[in-house]
């Protein structure tokens, strides 16, 4: 199974199952962005205990390792589980929406997008993508989310709202993060 093999299947998947969803993290960056290699699909997901069985059933054992301890946790905590595809070494995040503002926010402002295989899926807004991106960035320091950040800009920078971006930092208390990086396109 490829990458874009396993988007299609968790598209249709939710889609079919009315689970409101969208694709975020390094997979929406490289969408905006540059390519990078990336074995992790992150999706954020409207999910709820009533849509547990039949998720199970869509992602199956031995083709897909999906725990139905982890799911009615993260549901129940609202934070992430995973789909594993073991023979492919390929994973997705599931990250439980949150009820919150910035997650209310992030779900209205999803795009449907077709991918170079023409695939249909929702991914993340490229400004939402930024905000995780330097949220990421605070919680771990990783380079790579900057590099992320960098490369949707670079593609994408003329089309980005950058008061969405500025007021979401703010409110999320990344503001050092976010005037650095700005700092950084100015310069340039």
């Amino acid at each position: 199974m490829e990458q874009q093999d396993l988007i299609k299947l968790i598209a249709d998947s939710f889609a079919s199952l009315g689970v409101a969803y969208f694709i975020t993290g390094s997979t929406a960056s490289i969408i905006y962005g540059e390519p990078r290699f990336t074995n992790d699909i992150d999706i954020v997901a409207d999910i709820s205990e009533a849509h547990i069985n039949d998720l199970i059933k869509k992602f199956p054992l031995p083709e897909f390792y999906l725990s139905e301890e982890a799911i009615k946790d993260a549901v129940n905590r609202k934070l992430q589980f995973n789909i594993i595809h073991p023979s492919s070494g390929l994973k997705i995040d599931v990250i439980v929406k949150k009820n919150n503002l910035f997650d209310e926010s992030r779900f209205k402002r999803l795009r449907k997008i077709q991918t170079s295989n023409n695939i249909y899926a929702n991914f993340a807004s490229p400004e939402d993508v930024i905000v995780k991106k330097m949220d990421f960035y605070r919680q771990g320091g990783s380079e790579k989310h900057l590099r992320d950040i960098a490369g949707i800009i670079k593609i994408s920078g003329e089309n980005l709202d950058y008061n969405y971006i500025t007021n979401w930092a703010n409110k999320l208390d990344l503001d050092d993060i976010c005037k650095a990086i700005l700092n950084q396109i100015k310069m340039k």
